[in-house]
């Protein structure tokens, strides 16, 4: 019997694998996702999804699924309450939605885009070669991709056996986090602050709690899971008491630890999500990252699989999600700082919070916390360029439609707003979907502000500006585009 192949070989089916076989199955490019749980995780750790993130579920045709499911807040903070009320997106809030719900419709999603998913199947090595990666499997068994990416957390298998270095800083302080029942309900809904963290036990249903408390003495990684024993003993040191703990549905430990992959790939293997970053959850930036990280890296591997676009192109992946990923591990190092608690730690949570108060530092954090900001050095010219694409409203010989209409498909769109034939995908044409629209309404980016309306934009899978164009025809820039992100002439 043969090896086992495939095009590409995903390691965990967590939020940023599922997304990233997701991106892959609507670019046609077939992709089997190991698991090494039996089952899908029951944890909530992450408790919900920031504006770009929603604006990215909206790309696909599938955010109303989340959304319908979840409950629209303003929870983005930093030393106060930040609102993107303000904020120009059709999304302009965060989405209360539990992990393991967000889990279940995303992999439902990708079963029905015909996503292969091997559950209790753990990758334990693997070896590359000019053509492939073999994957060795617990069962003794292996098979071959293409191209193997580790989604597989932050003591990712994928990014050991790559020799992948994962520097940073260690942990200082460690926390549970459960889900479980509680006899005395006398501090639901508060906060504790000290010197080491916050803790706090908040209503979750009729029945259950969710309890955040922080560790009197750090844990280090490799202590083995944490007990009911472990939990009431960390709730008895904070409040005095554990409330009658009792019928956890699951606990488990965080730490401050903060740590990013050197390279975000060798060779043919990749990383993304916490494989390639590790952080504390404040914020609420690590499952949002991951995912943006997988629609990044999704459209450039599929390309390159199915053969239009060098292998080179997977670089570019690096070059744009590390600096993201860099800023992300800088920005949950300062929410961490500003949750501590002794007299000092107030004094600057005090003074951050008055600058929070001002419009401008408001916008600034608000759009990096909810990820509206990013932008990818994509060199100069128009503010669009290398910004995510407005959803505006269009006129079509079609009828009406958004831009994101034009990305359900995870492929690149080319936007004429000027006279129609003004511009030309030419050789592209195939890859390349040209449209000819109209546009009325105000240009206008989150934090950035308002920008002049421009004549055409190349929009990348991603719902990037690869292109901005002013009306001339012969602009040598946009051939250039075209060959740097969807392959050379056909």
């Amino acid at each position: 019997m043969g090896t086992e192949e495939h095009a590409v070989a995903i390691v965990g089916a967590g939020p940023t694998g599922m997304m990233l076989a997701a991106e892959l199955a609507l670019a046609g490019v077939e992709a089997v996702v190991l698991e090494r749980r039996e089952q899908p995780s029951p944890d909530s750790r992450s408790g919900g999804l920031h504006a770009r993130t929603l604006e990215l579920l909206d790309q696909r045709g599938v955010g109303e699924r989340f959304v319908s499911q979840g409950q629209p807040v303003q929870v983005t903070s930093f030393a106060a309450p930040l609102s993107i009320g303000d904020f120009p997106t059709r999304r302009p809030y965060a989405l209360g939605l539990w992990q393991n719900r967000f889990e279940q419709i995303l992999g439902e999603w990708a079963r029905e885009l015909g996503v292969t998913i091997r559950r209790g199947c753990a990758a334990v090595g693997f070896a590359q070669d000019a053509e492939g990666v073999d994957v060795a499997l617990a069962d003794g068994s292996a098979l071959r991709a293409r191209y193997l990416v580790g989604c597989d957390g932050g003591r990712s298998v994928v990014r050991k056996a790559a020799g992948i270095a994962f520097p940073g800083w260690d942990a200082s302080a460690s926390s549970l986090v459960a889900e479980a029942e509680i006899r005395d309900a006398s501090e639901v809904g508060r906060l504790r602050r000290d010197e080491k963290g916050v803790s706090g036990i908040g209503r979750l249903d009729a029945g259950h709690v969710r309890i955040v408390v922080r560790e009197e003495a750090l844990v280090r990684a490799g202590a083995g899971e944490p007990t009911l024993a472990d939990l009431g003993a960390a709730m008895t040191a904070v409040w005095g008491s554990d409330f009658g703990l009792h019928g956890a549905r699951w606990i488990s430990r965080f730490t401050d630890a903060t740590r990013q992959a050197a390279a975000y790939r060798a060779g043919r293997v990749l990383l993304a999500g916490d494989a390639a970053h590790v952080h504390t959850p404040a914020g609420g930036q690590g499952l949002n990252t991951g995912i943006h990280d997988a629609v990044n890296l999704g459209w450039k591997l599929a390309q390159v699989v199915a053969g239009v676009a060098p292998d080179e192109l997977l670089d570019s992946y690096h070059a744009e999600r590390h600096p993201v990923g860099a800023r992300v591990l800088r920005t949950t190092m300062a929410l961490t700082a500003l949750m501590r608690g002794d007299a000092r730690d107030e004094a600057l949570r005090e003074a951050i919070a008055e600058l929070m108060a001002l419009d401008a530092p408001r916008r600034a954090m608000a759009g990096r916390l909810s990820g509206l900001d990013v932008r990818y050095e994509l060199g100069d010219g128009h503010p669009l360029l290398g910004r995510r694409m407005p959803d505006l409203d269009l006129i079509t010989r079609y009828g009406p439609l958004r831009v994101f209409e034009l990305l359900h498909e995870a492929r690149p769109a080319l936007l004429n707003l000027g006279a129609p034939g003004a511009v030309s995908a030419g050789a592209w044409a195939e890859r390349v979907p040209l449209l000819d629209a109209t546009c009325f309404g105000r240009w206008e980016l989150p934090v950035h502000g308002a920008v002049p309306a421009p004549a055409a934009v190349l929009i990348r899978p991603d719902g990037h500006v690869a292109w901005v164009g002013d009306g001339d025809p012969a602009d040598p820039g946009l051939v250039e585009a075209l060959e740097t992100w969807f392959g050379p002439a056909p």
